[in-house]
């Protein structure tokens, strides 16, 4: 099973950016961010697949960006004008047999996840 690593959440004021990194121990083209609040279900944020085709939230379109580096194996989210609505730990997924998903923001696509890192807006 591919291993995940994700880096690069902290604490931020509203309106602040961060960069999500997520790195993979295999080469893998399909990833996804998704988000979670204490009491409250994963929630899928963004996803790109192996062509590079994206797909976002609606409440995080026009300032989060997901995007990828093939050589790498990784992926990032670049968050920007943060809102305290964003607070969560955000985990990357990947499912390495997949060059698409039929429901990228679908949590139950995805077969390896990342260990979260933590994300905490204040107002």
């Amino acid at each position: 099973q591919v291993q995940l690593v994700e880096s690069g959440g902290d604490s931020v004021q509203a309106g602040g950016s961060l960069r999500l990194s997520c790195v993979a121990s295999q080469r893998t083209y399909v990833w996804g961010w998704f988000r979670q609040t204490p009491g409250q279900e994963r929630e899928g944020v963004a996803s790109i697949d192996r062509l590079g085709w994206t797909t976002y939230m609606n409440d995080v379109k026009g300032r989060f960006i997901i995007s990828k580096d093939d050589y790498k194996n990784s992926v990032y989210l670049q968050v920007n004008n943060l809102k305290p609505e964003d607070t969560g730990v955000y985990y990357c997924a990947t499912d390495p047999r997949a060059a698409k998903l039929a429901r990228p923001l679908e949590s139950a696509e995805y077969t390896s996840w990342g260990q979260g890192t933590q994300i905490t807006v204040s107002s």
